[in-house]
């Protein structure tokens, strides 16, 4: 568990896939606000180091949105709530943001779309690079706010009338991407504009889309995850260069993040634990770690007994592409007498020392290279510009 607590620790503390979240777990202390309810009251603190309640919005219609750092249904539907803030310039209307989760609730490999987790430090980052002209507010640590709206994900909306008086609830707008383009209901925007024309609201409810609330009460659920990435089996395989020089062509639509390493290279063991927490908070997306191991292949127990304690295993989810490939494993021990060899096969700039990385894009380009000790949040932030944090 060490290794778990070592890496990233700043950042780990989405269900990925978009769906209705009306099924997903919901704690029995929650409610589900109805059409006419009142508003809840809250006092929560803001990123702006203000604490904020429901009296301090004047304005004759609130919208209250939850929204996360972590998740790319959140990230899609910013860019669309900054623009329909700026229309609504001058309106009796503002907006307030709630981020509802517990930073526990939270598995690595669901952080695989963002920079940052979600935690209140970490809101105040995200709001900033963002640029957030409303109020980012954290109910992680109780999430009582939360529980009162009966909210159930991010992004996940609630307009109020002057009486404060439930009006609208659900989605944003229909789409899970970044794209405009791919919005075809803006339920959200039109409930806010049929209340300020004095008209009925078109459609009062819906279902919000998105990542699912991560309850303090999920802890349990992490805390399996995390002893199944410590328990995963290592499986390590010879390799040659031959082999190498095909991984490197990455016929795939994966990224590959191949390493070189060996025990008795100490800059190669201080990375390697911040590299498998890479490779893990990716392990939702098409991305996966390859190591090639400098050992000598008639002693790769000690190779596989340091790949076993540094939880190098195969995420599940990668075990059917490798199964599509003809492989079995992600670790390596080179069989080649000559470094030159594998140099050629690998990455012809690579000039030699150990450790060595490089991050393969589909189509066989380099577009990430390192020799010696590497920083696993500049990896990380590469993969991220490749993939992008949205679906």
């Amino acid at each position: 568990m060490n290794t778990l607590k070592l890496v990233f620790v700043s950042l780990v503390l989405v269900a990925a896939g978009v769906r209705t979240v009306a099924a997903d777990f919901i704690p029995p202390d929650a409610r589900v606000l109805k059409i006419g309810d009142p508003a809840p009251d809250f006092s929560l603190p803001g990123v702006d180091g203000k604490t904020h309640s429901l009296s301090d919005f004047k304005s004759d219609l609130l919208m209250v949105i939850f929204l996360s750092n972590h998740c790319p249904d959140s990230h899609a539907v910013e860019a669309r709530l900054a623009k329909f803030i700026e229309e609504m310039k001058g309106k009796n209307f503002s907006v307030v943001a709630i981020n509802p989760n517990n930073p526990q609730g939270l598995t690595i490999d669901e952080l695989g779309y963002s920079k940052y987790g979600d935690s209140f430090d970490e809101m105040k980052l995200y709001a900033k690079e963002q640029g957030f002209t409303f109020p980012y507010l954290n109910d992680g640590d109780t999430q009582k706010t939360s529980k009162a709206y009966g909210a159930l994900a991010t992004p996940h909306v609630f307009i109020f009338d002057r009486e404060r008086k439930l009006r609208y609830q659900g989605q944003f707008d229909d789409s899970r991407f970044p794209d405009p383009a791919t919005v075809k209901k803006t339920d959200g925007p039109n409930a806010v504009r049929a209340l300020l024309a004095g008209t009925s609201v078109p459609v009062e409810v819906t279902k919000p889309h998105g990542c699912s609330v991560k309850w303090i009460e999920k802890n349990a659920a992490v805390k399996e995850f995390n002893a199944k990435w410590e328990n995963t089996p290592v499986t390590l395989e010879t390799i040659d260069a031959a082999a190498v020089a095909k991984l490197a062509r990455n016929d795939t639509k994966k990224y590959r993040i191949v390493n070189v390493w060996a025990t008795w290279c100490a800059p190669c063991v201080e990375e390697f634990p911040g590299l498998v927490s890479v490779g893990w908070r990716l392990s939702m997306r098409p991305v996966e770690l390859v190591t090639i191991s400098m050992d000598d292949p008639k002693k790769v127990s000690q190779a596989q007994s340091f790949l076993q304690k540094n939880h190098a295993g195969v995420p599940s989810r990668l075990l059917k592409t490798l199964g599509e490939e003809g492989r079995k494993t992600n670790n390596y021990v080179f069989t080649d007498p000559s470094s030159e060899a594998l140099i050629k096969a690998l990455d012809p700039e690579w000039q030699g020392p150990l450790p060595h990385t490089v991050v393969i894009a589909p189509g066989g380009k380099i577009v990430y290279r390192k020799t010696g000790i590497l920083d696993p949040h500049e990896l990380y932030a590469k993969l991220l510009e490749e993939l992008t944090p949205y679906y």
